[in-house]
């Protein structure tokens, strides 16, 4: 009995050393953990349960008969994050590089089973070389397997996925299928095609990390959600995104004690907007102002920065924060900004986490770029996610409100449910002065001093018309509320609509302009 338990104890050593101690060095002089110190940093102490730790490949091409590590390049199995389970597979670059074999594809598919079955979130850890060649067909298929099961995970369960090294290729489809990307500047990057490819057919010089580093893809591409300094501090964050996050979507979010008293007014909302209609202001400041303790989680946070969207507790329960941000393109819709709300909105719809919407938007950016780009259907997105989505929406218009945007932005037109305006704010086809140019050019023509008029009907037109009022008589705005009383207004409006039921006719699934 002891020689057995002996030699199982020398088996796990042997499998925990993945591909031998040089390799691991090697991994720890990139700067990069381990796939098992990554799990043990994400996971809570002693809570990791590992799975399939003595599976080995089953290829005999290529002299593979004589090259077997157990675990065959990824670490699979279970844990808890915040006392809350959650499922993880780690791939081991010091194993075959991490690549993907059949035998490592279906593991990778049986924690993503479990996953779904007992309704816990799946987290991938990459770093990996991609297929392994030596398989061929067997190891496409294998991720052909893993991106069927992202598909049907999706919306069932939150899928992470954090880039941790190299991640090219067919690979990158898995994570592009999952809820949200989390990568590390200088050691993680991700590309369908890699810099010498690019080079032998385009001709491009290009580094990997211009091509699909971190940077890269958080700022230009929109591929990935956030950037991290190191491993230790992608895994802390991501543990921080989890705190958000129901375990599936049969579950609500979990509430967490904040301290943070829902009725707390915050005066300074009260000159927050400029008296210039032309001066910015910052709408984060705002939010962070709104939420429980400051604790704001931004989601994209340096790509479309002319609009916010993130995770923030309002008394103790998570939410969907979606703002227009007057510092970037004055708060204007454009295609980038457009389809990265419009993705955040469909993933809170998905996991009954309620929407709260600031809105300060002038309408759509103008211009030959984006029309061509095709803003007609990818600002239709926007729409279409705010009316499709059925949890509570709360929003709050404070200061303008122009347009087809204002229609898109959460409007009591797409089952808003309740919908503040702020008493300066304007909501009309346009701003003023374009309106007045448009109503009365005729009178503005004839005027001895046409830019004096200009100015006289401008002004009687906003008056009239650029304010809150007209459209709260109609019932678009249920009420015009005092800034600083914006906080519990929200949270009164949350409460009030948690057991919101809200019937979908029938389909198999919509068809969303993709």
């Amino acid at each position: 009995m002891w020689e057995i338990i002996e030699k199982l104890d020398k088996l796990r050593a042997q499998a925990r050393l993945g591909g031998g101690q040089e390799r691991i060095d090697a991994q720890h002089r990139r700067g990069k953990l381990t796939a098992r110190e990554r799990l043990e940093a994400l996971m809570d102490p002693d809570s990791f349960e590992e799975l399939d730790m003595f599976v080995e490949h089953q290829c005999t091409d290529f002299g593979m008969d004589q090259a077997h590590v157990a675990g065959d390049g990824v670490v699979t199995g279970y844990g808890s994050v915040h006392g809350r389970r959650v499922f993880a597979f780690s791939q081991d670059f010091t194993v075959f590089g991490g690549s993907l074999s059949e035998t490592n594809a279906r593991k990778i598919c049986k924690i993503m089973d479990m996953a779904v079955n007992v309704g816990a979130p799946v987290i991938g850890l990459n770093d990996s070389g991609g297929a392994r060649i030596q398989e061929g067909v067997a190891s496409l298929a294998g991720y052909a397997e893993v991106f069927q099961r992202n598909v049907l995970a999706s919306g069932v369960i939150p899928q992470i996925s954090a880039i941790m090294g190299p991640c090219a290729g067919g690979a990158v489809y898995s994570p592009a299928l999952t809820d949200f990307i989390l990568m590390v500047k200088d050691t993680s990057y991700m590309f369908l095609t890699g810099p010498d490819v690019v080079k032998t057919v385009t001709h491009e010089e290009v580094s990997a990390e211009q091509l699909g580093g971190a940077i890269t893809h958080t700022t230009r591409s929109g591929v990935a959600d956030f950037a991290f300094d190191n491993d230790l501090v992608l895994l802390k964050q991501l543990r921080r995104l989890l705190s958000f996050l129901p375990s599936s979507n049969r579950v609500p979010p979990p509430r967490i004690a904040t301290g943070d008293d829902p009725r707390r007014q915050d005066f300074s909302f009260d000159t927050l907007i400029p008296n210039d209609p032309q001066r910015p202001y910052d709408m984060k400041e705002l939010v962070e102002k709104v939420v429980d303790n400051g604790d704001f989680l931004e989601v994209q946070a340096e790509y479309a920065k002319n609009i916010i969207v993130g995770f923030a507790r309002l008394d103790g329960h998570t939410v969907g924060l979606v703002a227009n941000q007057p510092l970037v393109l004055a708060g204007c819709l454009d295609i980038a900004s457009s389809v990265k709300a419009a993705r955040f909105v469909r993933f809170c719809d998905c996991f009954q986490i309620p929407l709260v919407t600031f809105v300060d938007v002038p309408g759509f950016l103008p211009g030959t770029q984006q029309e061509l780009g095709g803003i007609i259907k990818q600002g239709a997105k926007l729409l279409f996610a705010f009316a499709e989505a059925t949890v509570p929406k709360v929003t709050v218009i404070t200061r303008k409100a122009y347009g087809g945007a204002y229609d898109v932005m959460s409007s009591k037109h797409l089952r808003g449910d309740l919908n503040y305006a702020w008493p300066h704010a304007e909501i009309a086809v346009m701003g003023p002065k374009g309106a007045a140019e448009i109503i009365f050019r005729n009178e503005i023509r004839a005027a001895q001093d046409p830019k004096a008029k200009l100015q006289e009907v401008t002004a009687a037109y906003a008056a009239n018309f650029a304010n809150p009022f007209i459209a709260a008589r109609k019932g678009f705005i249920d009420d015009v509320i005092m800034p600083h009383d914006t906080r519990w207004r929200v949270i009164r409006g949350l409460q009030t609509m948690t057991d919101k039921q809200r019937a979908m006719p029938w389909k198999k699934h919509d068809n969303m302009p993709l």
